[in-house]
């Protein structure tokens, strides 16, 4: 019954990713910015809905910027988590933007790309982050720089942070979390890591009931006076300090 339901939801999942290509071909260029992103917001919580994944906020999601979002990465889902609580143009890997429809849709909801291999690419993407910024645009990053295994924290990159100082732009720490609603305690259900293909992640994660996706919202942090490596341990802290399981490693 599990996987009958999983192929269900993996049916219509893939009809609402069609009908957000089609509004982006056919009505985002009639649409203000300020109405683009409420689209994509829009779009981003129907998809949890679709497939059966609660939303739950924790704190208050920025309602205007300059500001630069750091959070932990889990998995595929975060960036449709975090643009389901809020609006936020993200920083993503640059094969993102190569992937059929999710990367033309990436696009035009405004994501940074990044060759996370290349110091002079990050430099590239640090400069347009803080065009952004002073624009007074809400800017997204995962400074753990890949995905982690949900429980435990990978140390930050202080790299990307370097946009938030230049923009002399506060620092907002947000923490994900995904959690079966059933028990109350932490899912790995969502993650994405090491030999693991998206199929298999898409796979379990459809399979498993109950899913929660917690977002919370820590306290806006100035630059003013700011080293980013300590700076990138401190966001670290605050992020890990948000998390239900308050675990952070090493």
């Amino acid at each position: 019954m599990r996987a009958f339901t999983a192929l269900w939801l993996l049916l219509r999942g893939g009809a609402h990713l069609l009908g957000g290509w089609w509004t982006i071909r056919t009505r985002f260029p009639s649409l203000s910015q300020a109405e683009r992103e409420a689209e994509v917001q829009r779009w981003a919580r129907g998809f949890l809905r679709v497939w059966r994944i609660d939303l739950q906020v924790r704190g208050t999601p920025p309602a205007q910027g300059p500001l630069l979002l750091v959070a932990n990465h889990i998995s595929w889902l975060d960036i449709l988590v975090l643009h389901a609580a809020g609006f936020c143009r993200f920083v993503s890997k640059a094969d993102i933007k190569d992937w059929p429809v999710i990367g033309m849709m990436a696009t035009h909801a405004g994501t940074l790309y990044i060759a996370r291999d290349s110091r002079r690419d990050a430099l590239r993407v640090v400069h347009h982050m803080r065009d952004a910024l002073l624009r007074g645009e809400v800017v997204a990053v995962f400074p753990e720089g890949t995905t982690s295994d949900g429980l435990t924290l990978l140390p930050f990159h202080a790299n990307l942070i370097q946009a938030a100082i230049s923009a002399e732009s506060p620092v907002l720490p947000v923490a994900l979390e995904f959690i079966d609603s059933r028990s109350g305690q932490m899912s790995t259900a969502p993650m994405y890591i090491g030999d693991q293909t998206l199929i298999e992640s898409v796979w379990r994660t459809l399979t498993t009931p109950g899913l929660r996706a917690v977002v919370s919202y820590g306290e806006p942090q100035s630059p003013e006076g700011r080293e980013r490596r300590e700076w990138a341990a401190g966001l670290r802290e605050a992020v890990g300090a948000l998390r239900t399981g308050e675990v952070v490693g090493r």
